[in-house]
């Protein structure tokens, strides 16, 4: 009974991922469907086409562009935040965790409408402006993801590297950053999908310069009429972090065994006395 209910969990959660996109799937590949057809009259590759034509292609590269800036920029100012929660602020530290909150509690509309003034003022550009702020959304998941993972490493760790003679650089980027490694993947592949998915702030403040995969499937959903194309775009923005997750998922529990099986076994206590 303990591993039916687990497993009938997944495959319920799978379910409510995956029959919403069976439409999806169908569309994508379709060439004529008409009512009152339950499946299409002809199959084709008519909308992939036709996505490719709005630039679909072009826009995935400046999706995957600016979710690997957006990475670059929130996974090491987590990282940094993370370790100062996790090993020095250990007490409830409500105004810092209220601070972090802030960029997730307002809607990112109003965010954008009201960093956009500032923003022109400064006279960023609109990419670099973009990232800025996706990079304040993204912070907070990856500074609560590694301060997760500082919580549950010993800060002797690294004094202890240091003990055996380790500079302060070769015990965090040799001791602790190994030891944390797999949720720091977690971090970046978090802020990456926050670049990856986003949508209103890259129209607003990119000023609609900044064509990524959601604004172009926001665009064609909105008033191109063409279902299939529409269809192919949303499989193309859906498909990448999907495999990303998986492959990370995958990675991380390996990498957990393989951590797993080189611990040593635990010496009897007869073994002790002697």
């Amino acid at each position: 009974m303990r591993r039916v209910l687990p497993v009938a969990g997944l495959v319920l959660a799978l379910l409510w991922l995956v029959v919403p996109l069976a439409p999806v799937l169908v569309w994508a590949g379709a060439e004529r469907w008409s009512y009152p057809d339950l499946l299409p009259g002809a199959w084709g590759v008519t909308g992939w086409r036709d996505a490719a034509a709005a630039g679909l292609p072009f826009a995935l590269l400046r999706s995957l562009a600016l979710g690997l800036a957006v990475a670059a920029v929130a996974t090491p100012l987590g990282v940094m935040t993370g370790r100062v929660l996790g090993w020095r602020l250990t007490g409830r530290p409500r105004l810092v965790v209220a601070a972090l909150l802030v960029p997730l509690v307002l809607p990112p509309f109003a965010v954008a409408m009201g960093l956009d003034v500032v923003l022109i003022r400064v006279g960023l550009p609109e990419l670099v402006s973009v990232v800025l702020l996706l990079s304040v959304v993204a912070i907070p998941y990856t500074a609560y993801t590694s301060a997760t993972a500082f919580a549950r490493t010993s800060p002797e760790l690294e004094a202890q590297a240091r003990a055996l003679g380790a500079t302060p650089r070769q015990a965090r980027l040799r001791v602790v950053l190994p030891a944390v490694r797999g949720s720091i993947l977690v971090a970046a592949l978090l802020a990456f999908l926050v670049g990856w998915s986003d949508y209103v702030v890259t129209l607003l403040v990119g000023g609609g310069q900044l064509v990524t995969a959601p604004v172009l499937l926001g665009a064609a959903a909105s008033g191109s009429g063409n279902d299939a194309a529409v269809a192919a775009m949303a499989l193309a923005t859906l498909v990448p972090p999907v495999a990303l997750v998986t492959v990370a998922a995958l990675r991380v529990r390996s990498s957990g065994r393989t951590a797993a099986d080189r611990l040593p076994e635990s010496v009897p206590p007869e073994e002790r006395m002697r």
